[in-house]
Formats: structure tokens, C-alpha cells, sequence
């Protein structure tokens, strides 16, 4: 019998073993996971094989990026299509074309900024309508820092504490077409808002760990939560599903999930790290 999980709106059909990796490969611990437009999953992993490709039916396509990544963390696609990578071991941001061409490196690697500058075991990278890109800057850093299109320095914002516009472990940034900027406050427990200055707008609590956030085409905010859960909320913050809490690798449950994203057909992808070291895919009915 298949499994399913959700409700309303958001109810899925869990896909076990979507992925068809090639023979002896693992995925090791999923830790950020994107989809292209054309449905093509982009999987940023600490294995050996960084960067893996699906399409949507879940065979495998190409891997890249060996030799660069110390501890892959946070995963965004650029304006044009190329993508971010945010390493939260060897303190750099990097740029590389989808097929996997180096292209650039945003931080000096192996040495952490010091009293706040970039980079000190940055977490993810986001890009802004416009193209500029926010960067939380998490285990070393509580920070968010701003660069422009080519990788210019623009400026930062944050400190550590519990207020407004403090953190505790931003460890995961998104930004909506409306111009609002999501920043998960990890040991926070809370969902920080900011506008594309870094203006505080709001503060979303509920939430145990918050991971990954992801924001679909129809507004829904998708929220991993690192202690087993996933929430989904609308652009308001009202609560729209959200199962699991007791750790379980049973299919459609949760070990540690790290990050979550969604396709074009509404389909749902959630890393997990830990001993998750999975990603899943959930078909919405």
C-alpha cells in the first residue's frame, strides 16, 4: 500500500527509492537540494560525488564538483541559471555553471572572516530577484551578508542574541519575488523576515531547529525542521500541513531533514543529514 502524508492542499504520495543511483553510489548526507526548470534535481551531498543530477523520473544524469567541497551545505540557482554553493567547513561560497564548470569563489579558503566579515562557516546562498545575492553566514558568523550579480561586497547585517534581527545559527536563506527575505534562526527556533535591506518585517515561531526553507510558485513556504518534521505554511505564516516528529527512516518520516524543495508539478524533494543521509521525493495528489 502506498505511503501518504500531508493534508488539505498538501497531500503526497511518498516515491521509495526515487533515485537511481549508479551501481555502489550513495548519497551520504543530502544537504541542500535544488530543481531546475525542467524538473531536474540538482543534489548537493558530502559524498565523494558532491553535486548529482536527477531528472524528474529520478534517473541519474551526471555528478560534479569533486575536489571542491569540504562539507556541502547550501545550494540556490542564480539569475541565469548557474548555481551557488555555500561549503560551511572551508569558509567560501562558490559559483559553477550547471554542468559544473568552476566559475568562481566568494571567500578565502581554509581562512574564517574575523568580528563578523564574510566568511565564517557560511551555511547557504540565496539569489534576489534582481540577482544579488544573500548569504547566512551561520556556524561562525551571525550573519547575513549581501553581495551583488558579479560577487561584489554590498554589506551585512546581524548579531548574535534572541532580538529582532539577532541570531542563533542562520542556516538557511531564501527570497521571495515579493521582496521579503527568509532566514531560518536555527537554535532560535524561529523563521527571521527581513526586506532586501535587511529591514526586520517579522517573526515566525513554532518551529524546532528550522533547517531549509523553500518557497513554491503559489507562495507556499516549505519549512525542514532539523528535530524530524517538515511544516508548510502560507505567505502569511498560517499553518497549511506538517507531519512527523518522532525520528524515523520509515518511508514518508524524517531523520535530520536538511533541506527541501519542490518541481514544477508540485512534487516534493527533502534531504535529510545525520543518519537521514537520504533524499526523498513525495508526488502531491
Amino acid at each position: 500500500m502506498a505511503v501518504t502524508v500531508g493534508r488539505g492542499d498538501h497531500f503526497y504520495e511518498v516515491v521509495e527509492d526515487w533515485a537511481r543511483l549508479p551501481h555502489g553510489w550513495e548519497f551520504t548526507q543530502v544537504a541542500g537540494v535544488v530543481v531546475d526548470t525542467e524538473d531536474n534535481v540538482f543534489v548537493f551531498t558530502r559524498s565523494e560525488r558532491p553535486v548529482m543530477v536527477f531528472d524528474r523520473a529520478g534517473n541519474y544524469r551526471r555528478s560534479w564538483g569533486e575536489g571542491h567541497f569540504r562539507q556541502a551545505h547550501g545550494i540556490c540557482f542564480a539569475r541565469d541559471g548557474s548555481l551557488w554553493l555555500a561549503d560551511s567547513q572551508d569558509h567560501t561560497v562558490k559559483h559553477f555553471s550547471a554542468a559544473g564548470a568552476h566559475l568562481q569563489t566568494l571567500g578565502t579558503k581554509d581562512t574564517p572572516g574575523a568580528d563578523g566579515a564574510p566568511f565564517n562557516r557560511p551555511t547557504d546562498v540565496a539569489a534576489a530577484p534582481n540577482g544579488d545575492l544573500y548569504i547566512s553566514d551561520g556556524y561562525g558568523n551571525e550573519r547575513v551578508h549581501m553581495y551583488d550579480p558579479r560577487g561584489e561586497y554590498l554589506k551585512s547585517w546581524g548579531s548574535p542574541g534572541v532580538g529582532d534581527g539577532d541570531f542563533n545559527l542562520p542556516h538557511n536563506i531564501r527570497v521571495h519575488t515579493d521582496g521579503r527575505v527568509f532566514v531560518s534562526d536555527r537554535e532560535n527556533h524561529r523563521v527571521q523576515i527581513f526586506d532586501l535591506d535587511g529591514k526586520h518585517l517579522e517573526t515566525w515561531a513554532d518551529f524546532i531547529q528550522p533547517t531549509g526553507i523553500h518557497i513554491d510558485r503559489a507562495g507556499a513556504i516549505y519549512v525542514a525542521e532539523l528535530r524530524n518534521r517538515l511544516s508548510i505554511l502560507d505567505l502569511g505564516g498560517r499553518l497549511l500541513a506538517r507531519w512527523g516528529r518522532v525520528p524515523s527512516k520509515e518511508p514518508g518520516m524524517f531523520f535530520a531533514p536538511h533541506a527541501v524543495c519542490t518541481d514544477s508539478h508540485g512534487d516534493l524533494y527533502v534531504g535529510e543529514v545525520l543518519e537521514g543521509q537520504r533524499l526523498q521525493k513525495f508526488i502531491r495528489k
